[in-house]
């Protein structure tokens, strides 16, 4: 459990605290690699570097970043890299690429080592270690922000001011974990706003999920202990809760108020259950990472195990990149320091095997964990049998993984024979559009490889020039937009961003559109297709696909490349909804009086209080305008001018 203010950085050590030193190198000559070229550039840079920790990163003739690394000793560590001799391959291959470097010095090594994996998450550098996974994890958060605190599951930042319990390692395990707290403390999970607008409890307090504080149905004071109890039950004190909750029980039951005892009952069984399904056999460990490694055929899986409180909170594989000729040791340490720079680190840390080094690492993630992290490789005793699971785990997941890869490479070579593609390919990109008769209107990419789906590349389009029901003119806009901008920012096509295969969620007329968007643009070497429902809308399984030149091509109802297929069509669907969806939304919340310049939220909101309405601010008069508490001279000649701009 950690504990954030509203506004706190999710780590101490800000870019702030380090000092910058950039050493940049003019690209001149050839730009192949050039084992020579690539030396002379080191050497001038570590004739500047200072003999302090820091961090390098070294760079192509583009500027896009090779390589990260940290060092105690900057001068000595870079200057490695000129004895080619002793480096292998990889290196010798990063080194003939390396046309600049940027030096980064810190206060310490362990400094180094969190700016380090901040670098590799940023940069994510072909010759680093690296952490694949864009989904963040789940955390409950439990508020701090209103006299009576909301329960909720949250990613991404810990900006909110609150007491936050996790990782979880899914959404479901979350999900699954608040239902059964929400029955077991009675707390309200909805917004504040729905929370302001109630008169009469909502359905929660009908089937017991909910104690009703939005309309007194339990007091401030009552509520705050509700709040107390599930903080010591999540914090690992859930026997003390239990036990408690039993004495309640038996005291109403004693006293004949059958109905109390019958809701503390359901409360106990609640408590029951999250411990049954979250029990792991973890004695004498209140909140500990494990994690165990596994290799096989050149992939490495690392499985992880997450206990707070003494209670399993999940698990989830890891399949990090980029890990060939380097020792396990090593991968697990540059994995770790990129997993911790999204997650706080438990105070215990169990791994499978020693790290080249911990104890560094351990200092590292010291300020993070907020006290003394310990990092071992457990040799007896229970805390080995938790290993021992975890390391089980590992190698069947690794070999699930690679079953999949095996399928899925059958897959792409399937898909490119049917396609009539040169190879298989390395990046789809799928299309589609989202609207109400062309209101709200928008795009959406979605991104799809061997690995699966790429969702930290989805992109949302607004569309803005195509009116009305024009589906095609969307596309068009859309198919402009994304390849125009590919065309500035990548024109060479060597930064992995330009698609081996775009699939349109559409029939004859949106590839018509998508072929003639392209061609304007002097794209003519991108492979397209369209994807379209068959006669039965698809019922039968039965999509006809749709080439350029208009030939047409049907699958096999049973077949996995057409199930590979529709799922890919599925998720931009789903996607293009989505952002449709949250588009509206917030065009049912906006208000004219945001298009006011000068006007923000404290203004507006004491013009609607006086006004009403923001018909009745547009209909009022300058003098009126002047009289609404809160609004000074100017503002209200601001707000007449933009209503009456003749006047």
């Amino acid at each position: 459990m950690s504990r954030t203010p509203a506004g706190t950085p999710d780590h101490p050590q800000g870019q702030e605290r380090f000092h910058e030193d950039r050493a940049t190198y003019t690209v001149r000559g050839s730009d192949q690699p050039d084992l020579a070229r690539g030396c002379e550039v080191i050497r001038d840079t570590v004739r500047t570097l200072p003999p302090t920790p820091g961090v390098y990163r070294m760079q192509d003739a583009r500027g896009e970043v090779l390589y990260v690394g940290k060092a105690r000793a900057l001068k000595n560590r870079v200057a490695n890299y000129t004895q080619v001799d002793r480096l292998p391959g990889r290196l010798q291959r990063m080194v003939s690429q390396t046309r600049s470097m940027t030096i980064v010095t810190t206060n310490s090594e362990a400094e180094a080592l969190l700016l380090e994996a901040q670098f590799i998450k940023r940069f994510r550098p072909p010759y680093n270690v690296l952490l694949r996974d864009d989904k963040s994890f789940p955390f409950i958060l439990l508020r701090a922000d209103h006299a009576f605190p909301r329960i909720m599951k949250h990613r991404g930042a810990r900006k909110a001011k609150g007491d936050y319990y996790g990782p979880f390692a899914s959404a479901g395990s979350v999900n699954t974990t608040i239902n059964a707290l929400q029955k077991l403390f009675l707390l309200r999970s909805c917004t504040d706003s729905f929370f302001a607008r109630r008169d009469r409890p909502c359905l929660l307090y009908q089937i017991k999920r909910c104690s009703a504080p939005c309309v007194g149905r339990i007091d401030e004071a009552g509520y705050a202990e509700l709040v107390r109890e599930a903080k010591d039950f999540l914090g690992g004190k859930s026997s003390a809760v239990q036990r408690k909750i039993e004495e309640q029980m038996a005291q109403a039951a004693q006293a004949l108020d059958f109905e109390r005892a019958a809701m503390l009952r359901d409360r106990l069984r609640a408590a029951t259950f999250i411990q049954g399904s979250q029990a792991i056999n973890a004695e004498g460990l209140a909140n500990a990472d494990i994690f165990a490694m596994a290799s096989k055929g050149g992939q490495i899986g690392i499985q992880a195990f997450f206990i707070r409180g003494g209670q399993n909170w999940g698990h989830r594989a890891f399949f990090p990149t980029h890990t060939e000729d380097l020792p396990e040791g090593e991968v697990l340490q540059s994995f770790l320091a990129q997993f911790y720079e999204e997650v706080p680190p438990a105070r215990c840390i169990l791994v499978d095997r020693d790290l080249p080094e911990s104890a560094l690492l351990a200092e590292a993630l010291r300020a993070m964990a907020g006290g003394k992290v310990e990092i071992s490789v457990p040799q007896r005793g229970a805390r080995r049998r938790l290993i021992a699971q975890a390391t089980r785990n590992a190698v069947e997941a690794l070999d699930r993984r690679l079953a999949e890869r095996g399928t899925q490479a059958r897959i792409m070579a399937e898909l490119a024979e049917f396609l009539e593609l040169a190879e298989p390919p390395r990046r789809i990109e799928i299309y589609d559009n989202s609207h109400i008769q062309g209101t709200k209107a928008v795009g959406a990419m979605v991104v799809a490889g061997p690995e699966g789906f790429l969702r930290n590349q989805y992109r949302k389009f607004n569309i803005k020039a195509a009116q009305s029901n024009d589906d095609f003119a969307m596309m068009r806009e859309v198919m402009t937009r994304r390849f125009g901008r590919a065309i500035e920012e990548d024109p060479d096509r060597d930064a992995g961003t330009w698609p081996d295969l775009v699939l349109i969620d559409g029939g004859k007329g949106q590839m018509s559109a998508v072929r003639e968007a392209v061609e304007e643009l002097g794209i003519e070497d991108v492979p397209l297709i369209a994807i379209a429902k068959g006669p039965h809308h698809g019922r039968e399984g039965r999509e006809v696909f749709h080439f350029p030149d208009g030939r047409e091509k049907m699958l096999p109802v049973n077949s996995p490349l057409l199930f590979y297929l529709q799922r890919l069509r599925d998720e931009v669907h789903r996607f293009a909804i989505g952002a449709h969806r949250e588009k509206r939304s917030r065009a049912i919340t906006a208000s004219p009086l945001d298009e006011i310049p000068g006007i923000g939220p404290a203004r507006k909101r004491a013009l609607l209080l006086h006004f009403g309405t923001a018909g009745k601010v547009r209909a009022a008069s300058l003098e009126d305008l002047q009289r609404a508490p809160g609004i000074s001279v100017a503002v209200a000649q601001t707000v007449y001018d933009f209503y009456h701009p003749g006047g």
